[in-house]
């Protein structure tokens, strides 16, 4: 076990955090953060508990959240004992090349033009832009293949969380077709 104290003068040890010790507390934050975030929003919730029973929507939300403040209060307490993650260890990954900025930064744009689109274009055409967007993105370069597999991917989407599973979807201009 660690001294905490030294025994020369009773002063606090105090020992100077390692290399990405700094990350790892960020992460720690931002964990904690987060769960007082989902907490807040769950507890404010406007539920009827007598109409709903003992399990209502704040249920699920509450026990994530204090999941989320468990765990950044155990990986902070880690870090600061000396604790560190491991380093990545895949065989594919290569840890010395940079990373791959125009690929997150085309996910990203794709991302947030779905979420601009699918309101005024609906589900099925934003969904096969996004799917098209992202296989392009990641390297796909069958020009004609791909768009086909995109539409037909999102109408199955669709059609299963829409018709069969009852979740609403945006249907867009198509809300007639379909």
């Amino acid at each position: 076990m660690r001294a905490w104290f030294s025994l020369r003068n009773s002063r606090p040890y105090h020992r100077p955090l390692e290399r990405g010790a700094a990350s790892e507390l960020g992460v720690g934050a931002l964990l904690f953060l987060l769960g007082v975030l989902v907490l807040t929003d769950a507890l404010t919730l406007d539920a009827d508990v007598a109409g709903r029973g003992p399990v209502g929507p704040a249920t699920v939300p509450v026990v994530v959240g204090c999941g989320l403040l468990v765990v950044a209060v155990l990986l902070t307490a880690d870090v600061l004992r000396g604790g560190r993650g491991e380093a990545e260890g895949g065989e594919d990954v290569d840890l010395t090349e940079p990373a791959d900025w125009r690929t997150v930064l085309l996910l990203a744009g794709v991302f947030l033009a779905f979420a601009v689109l699918i309101g005024p274009l609906g589900f099925p055409v934003a969904g096969a832009l996004l799917f098209w967007g992202a296989a392009y993105a990641l390297g796909s370069r069958h020009l004609h293949r791909d768009p086909l597999i995109a539409a037909g991917l999102s109408l199955l989407t669709y059609v299963v969380f829409d018709k069969l599973l009852g979740v609403p979807l945006p249907g867009g201009p198509l809300m007639g077709v379909i």
